[in-house]
């Protein structure tokens, strides 16, 4: 099938070549010289139909070329980029708001209660947004972003919040985030066949991953002059861009008769034949691989939570760094994160677990000196290693849930594991805040890097004492 379905390209190429090569002879005949000109035609046209060939045998080329997609891929990735600025801005925020003897305390509140919130969610509107397509929950989600961190943004802005309003409002504005993540990646799994989802939701991943590295670097820039307020309000105005793109591609997802676009989510079961939240867990648990998987990946981020409390702590007072400093430090995890997304197709050949629990192993070992005094530079490249290493974990674990979720249950099997996953870091987070304002920033770094090691040692050990009995089956 893929010979068949490339071979057409490679006619046109190769007809087209011909009658470039014609061309030349015929400009060497009437011009009495070597064909200077119609070589270089010859070589320069030639260069863009393989670049042409090589771009659409490419794997992410059905995906990139899809009209939802290329409608609604910028607007998610002018929202990644106010999220990433959102990584510096709500901290600094938080940090500017309180009180200076509960710093610690406050801006862990505040990152936890920009995501925690989304879990209870799940629970509350499950039976309502269960009903409804991909693109409608995802646009309801960024509309409430952008309306709730408008109002926080304005109110910063006009000295008349406090950090509890700053901490309620984020909380209202996550309440649908575990929908909204799941309603994206139903909605390529709506619009895209299943040879091509992992592509898709790649090139999802890449954008969210070049935005989030911009956000950061320019949040520093604007915090340092203007304040995190004003960020906060740019991430709302890019939220609403967001929910524009969705509007915009639901007469794609209503076509006419004959356009070869389904109008009913292939991957959302009709009303009221979604499965119930205790029938999508399930069927993770029926699965061999997702349990132990989505275990992991729950300890291992809510080992990192901690690392969104103590790092701005860190940056402020371990290091005496301002809001830039910060912009750096995740603009640089942004590079690497990205670099290692590229990465995640050729992992994916690899087995599961081994290649899973490497990542933890990598990224706490990359951690560590982030907890220890070490130089600038060291600190930075060490936490460029660590996004590297860590990069592709979301792809790989989502091309697995892909493979083994029922397409008439997806969105309810990954609107039940964003619940489980949107309460691990926040947890984290919030026991960040304590550890941080009793043994330190620098103390609280080094102690999610030793207990991500650990974490990835039981699970290899767990592996290796696992290899025997499978040999003798």
């Amino acid at each position: 099938m893929e010979k068949q379905s490339r071979s057409p390209g490679h006619s046109v190429i190769s007809m087209s070549v011909r009658q470039i090569d014609q061309t030349g002879q015929d400009d060497q005949a009437s011009q009495g010289r070597p064909g200077w000109p119609g070589l270089a035609g010859r070589l320069g046209l030639a260069g863009r139909l393989g670049l042409a060939g090589r771009l659409g045998a490419s794997p992410y080329y059905p995906a990139l070329s899809h009209p939802v997609v290329r409608r609604l891929l910028p607007g998610a990735a002018t929202s990644s980029l106010g999220d990433g600025m959102s990584a510096v801005a709500i901290a600094w925020l938080a940090l500017k708001l309180a009180p200076p003897g509960s710093r610690g305390l406050w801006v862990g509140a505040a990152v936890a209660a920009y995501t925690l919130p989304g879990a209870l969610g799940t629970v509350l509107f499950g039976r309502w947004l269960r009903r409804w397509t991909g693109s409608r929950i995802a646009a309801v989600d960024a509309a409430l972003r952008a309306g709730v961190l408008g109002l926080a943004g304005c109110l910063a802005l006009a000295g008349r919040l406090a950090p509890l309003g700053l901490v309620v409002l984020l909380g209202v504005s996550s309440l649908f985030s575990a929908w909204g993540f799941a309603g994206k990646y139903t909605l390529i799994a709506t619009v895209l066949p299943p040879e091509h989802r992992v592509a898709g939701n790649t090139v999802f991943g890449l954008a969210d991953q070049i935005s989030i590295m911009a956000g950061p670097a320019l949040a520093g820039v604007i915090a340092a002059s203007a304040g995190p307020a004003l960020v906060i309000t740019i991430d709302a105005a890019t939220w609403a861009v967001l929910a524009y793109s969705y509007a915009s591609v639901s007469s794609l997802l209503r076509p006419a008769a004959g356009s070869g676009l389904a109008s009913v989510p292939a991957s959302v079961p009709a009303s009221g034949s979604a499965p119930a939240s205790g029938g999508a867990w399930a069927l993770i648990r029926s699965a061999p691989v997702l349990p132990g998987l989505l275990a992991l990946t729950f300890l291992f981020f809510f080992l990192y939570g901690p690392v969104e409390v103590a790092l701005p702590v860190h940056v402020a007072t371990d290091l005496h760094g301002s809001a830039a400093l910060l912009g750096v430090f995740w603009a640089v995890f942004g590079v690497g994160a990205i670099i290692g997304e590229l990465a995640a197709p050729y992992l994916r050949r690899l087995r599961t677990w081994p290649t899973m629990t490497a990542i933890v192993l990598g990224w706490g070992v990359a951690l560590l000196p982030l907890g220890l005094r070490v130089p600038l530079w060291l600190a930075l490249g060490a936490f460029f290693t660590g996004a590297v290493i860590w990069g592709p974990w979301t792809s790989l674990s989502m091309a697995v849930f892909q493979e083994a979720a029922p397409p008439g249950a997806l969105a309810s099997v990954l609107a039940a594991r964003s619940t489980l996953l949107k309460l691990s870091s926040p947890l984290g987070t919030a026991l960040g805040g304590p550890l941080v304002a009793a043994v330190g920033a620098g103390s609280t770094l080094l102690i999610s890097a030793l207990a991500t090691i650990a974490l990835g040692t039981i699970t290899m050990l767990a592996l290796l004492k696992r290899r025997p009995a499978s040999s003798r089956h």
